[in-house]
């Protein structure tokens, strides 16, 4: 039998829903994206919080939150400790993203599915990959190799390779092969006959026009806009899509020479610029040979200013403006908040380039016809004054002592369990609520008192008298000085990585101090909510630039590929079951559309075998080198070793004819190199490769040339089997 893969969907088949996937291969368990909506909705995670536990391996494909949003709940609620992979911008992005998130909806709601501390531990245990990059599994997973591979759609998206015992499992969801301003086309094309490829069919049903046409259009409603006096207000992911629409509007606004401002307005925003100013080798090849000629990051910004909250739009000149404000769904963040300021207004326009999540509220406004009006809840957080300000601060003085007497009590019976040494320092107690003097401390002895006042010390009451701890030095000497251990002063990774969640003004920060001071800001606080009807005036209009391959692509894309069996995901009912009546028909006849928690066994139909080569097999081994390999032609017989193993050894009479075999791809400007060092005159003429005076090479195929037989002739047919046939 061939390589065992099963694989099972969490979360996103015959609908838009978040991506989560369980692929099963020889029994090692992948979780292939933990994807969450903007609602935070914890029942889309109830099929993966039956399997969390046994997950071996995560592995993540691109930075938002659809495909990596519940990884820091799942660590913390369901279990889930698995090692993470994912390219470095995945990383990056994705951990800003989530604290765009997490920092949106706190604002807004007493939001407590994760904190902060929860995303950084959970994306600790990421480790990164460049593209292409073999990474061997080891332990439950020997065998195993991933490989992340160039997907477009987002910076550092990924399509991934998995392979075990030469089958490829292919995961390529979300991918585009239209090469964009900063990213390269997907190499998706590049795979041939694999085993398995999971893919989806999100935009099976819908074709976009061309790229040109697209731009103009986009810039044509942006500029009558303004013209008219109008504000835009563009809802945007965190660190996705956005970063090719700011290159959209920089391009545009140096083009028409237009002076209206644009403002990008997330919690994380200069974190995000900051970032992907370092992440030039993983765009498109445009930009960086750009970069290696002039010296010029093309996100230096000339006409977008980074805001990192809403005080500092509000307090921005009067007149015109475009905003990149997130979230895309428009459900918490800043574009909700200020789509409930613009929507009144006639002049305005909420361009939409992506499709909203399904029952959102962008989504709800992308309806056709749309909504006149919409219900609206409105929330912001109030400091607390007054007798809730008392009430609060007593709660929290409670609090506080009966945690001190629950550690005291603890304490005291700890002690009591184990026994009193007296030849050690008892640790101190810090309370830094009391003030007053301790009664072991400051009662009466001799009719008098201690004159000693301990400033938040509670000494235990089995202490002979009150001290700091004393430790003796046993440091070892030699005649260098004092021995150290060099293990001690190395700095590990995850160290580097706390240091760089401090705040600070360099790319090593993560947070913006807007966004750090909300973090930092303990005042008591409440959120305030009220629900309004908000009349929608503005203009509504949608664009597509979600960056993705459509529907005539992707079914291309499919029939090149031509896998040996189709997984479709994700994607509504009415596409899914579209591409997969096509593919059936055009692209291979094993093709699966499983539902929530339904496992299907996708298990190669080839048979491999595992076999040693015997030493006296390869001592009379003849090999050749092709390019940067050796090989070789090998007769043997399949026989089994002491141990029991299949083993190939030598035939026992003399080995049989063989044909000749062409290995490798066939290249003109290879035999060309290789005729010229051997002295034969060759050049390019009309595509075919003229050799001399009276040879040409051309290919055609496999089918073989025919020339008159000079003696140029046979020598170069002698080095060209020499070159490719062994």
């Amino acid at each position: 039998m061939g390589t065992s893969v099963q694989v099972t969907p969490l979360c996103g088949v015959y609908n838009e829903n978040p991506l989560s996937y369980l692929v099963s291969i020889d029994g090692f368990n992948f979780l292939v994206d933990c994807g969450w909506n903007d609602h935070f909705d914890p029942s889309l995670l109830q099929p993966l919080s039956r399997v969390a536990s046994t997950i071996d391996a995560v592995l993540l494909s691109h930075p938002d939150t659809l495909h990596l949003g519940a990884l820091p709940y799942a660590m913390k609620q369901l279990g889930l400790s698995a090692p993470v992979y994912s390219t470095e911008p995945v990383y990056r992005l994705g951990l800003l993203t989530m604290y765009d998130q997490y920092l949106s909806r706190k604002q807004v709601s007493e939001f407590d599915l994760f904190t902060l501390d929860d995303i950084d531990s959970a994306f600790q245990s990421v480790t990164r990959l460049t593209y292409s990059q073999n990474h061997h599994l080891s332990g439950k997973g020997e065998g195993i190799v991933i490989a992340p591979q160039v997907a477009g759609h987002l910076l550092g998206g990924t399509v991934w390779k998995i392979t075990k015992d030469g089958e490829d499992v292919i995961y390529a969801v979300d991918f585009n092969h239209r090469k964009e301003r900063h990213l390269n086309g997907t190499v998706l094309g590049s795979f041939v006959r694999p085993a398995v490829l999971i893919t989806d069919a999100y935009n099976a049903l819908n074709n976009q026009p061309y790229r040109r046409q697209k731009d103009k259009e986009f810039g044509d409603i942006l500029k009558k806009t303004l013209r008219a006096g109008g504000n835009v207000l563009l809802p945007v992911d965190t660190a996705g899509r956005v970063l090719e629409l700011i290159l959209m509007l920089e391009s545009y606004w140096a083009d028409e020479n237009l002076n209206y401002p644009i403002y990008f307005l997330t919690y994380v925003a200069s974190s995000t610029i900051d970032y992907v100013k370092s992440f030039l080798e993983w765009m498109s090849d445009s930009i960086a040979k750009s970069f290696e000629k002039t010296r010029e990051n093309i996100f230096l910004l000339k006409y977008v200013t980074l805001l990192i909250n809403k005080t500092e739009l509000d307090n921005a000149p009067d007149g015109p403006k475009v905003v990149l404000a997130s979230m895309a769904s428009l459900e918490a963040g800043f574009s909700h908040d200020i789509f409930v300021e613009w929507a009144n207004d006639v002049k305005n326009l909420v361009l939409f380039t992506e499709r909203g999540q399904f029952a959102t509220l962008a989504r709800m406004l992308q309806a056709d016809p749309p909504p006149k009006a919409v219900k609206v809840v409105v929330s912001k957080r109030v400091p607390l004054v007054g007798e809730e300000l008392i009430a609060y601060e007593e709660e929290q003085n409670r609090i506080k002592k009966e945690a001190l007497k629950a550690s005291l009590m603890k304490e005291e019976e700890l002690k009591t369990s184990h026994g009193v040494d007296n030849n050690t320092s008892d640790p101190m107690v810090i309370d830094s609520g009391n003030n007053h003097v301790s009664p072991e401390v400051a009662g009466p002895r001799g009719g008098g008192y201690w004159d000693i006042f301990i400033d938040g010390f509670v000494p235990p009451s089995t202490s002979v008298a009150p001290m700091f701890p004393c430790y003796e030095n046993t440091s070892e000497w030699d005649d260098f000085g004092e021995v150290i251990n060099p293990d001690d002063y190395v700095i590990k990774d995850e160290d580097m990585d706390q240091a760089a969640m401090h705040v600070g003004g360099d790319i090593n920060g993560k947070l913006d101090e807007g966004a750090a001071s909300l973090i930092l800001d303990t005042k008591p606080s409440k959120v305030v909510s009220d629900e309004r009807t908000v009349q929608v005036r503005c203009s509504l209009v949608y664009m597509d630039f979600e960056g993705r391959s459509d529907g005539r692509s992707i079914k291309n894309i499919l029939s090149h590929v031509a896998p040996l069996k189709l997984v479709l995901v994700h994607g509504s009912a009415e596409a899914t079951e579209h591409l997969k009546q096509h593919c059936l028909k055009h692209v291979c006849p094993h093709v699966y559309a499983p539902q929530i928690e339904e496992t299907i066994d996708v298990t190669s139909d080839l048979c491999a075998y595992k076999v040693q080569l015997s030493e006296k097999l390869m001592s009379n081994v003849l090999f050749k080198k092709l390019g940067d390999y050796e090989i070789a032609w090998v007769d043997a017989v399949v026989g089994k070793t002491e141990n029991d193993t299949l083993s190939l050894l030598p035939v026992s009479g003399a080995a049989p004819p063989h044909k000749s075999v062409l290995v490798g791809d066939l290249k003109l400007a290879d035999i060309k190199q290789f005729l010229s060092s051997k002295g034969v005159q060759v050049e390019f003429a009309g595509g075919a490769l003229r050799c001399g005076e009276y040879v040409t090479l051309r290919k055609v195929g496999d089918a073989s040339q025919k020339a008159s037989a000079s003696s140029a002739h046979l020598l170069i047919l002698r080095i060209f089997r020499k070159l490719i046939i062994f």
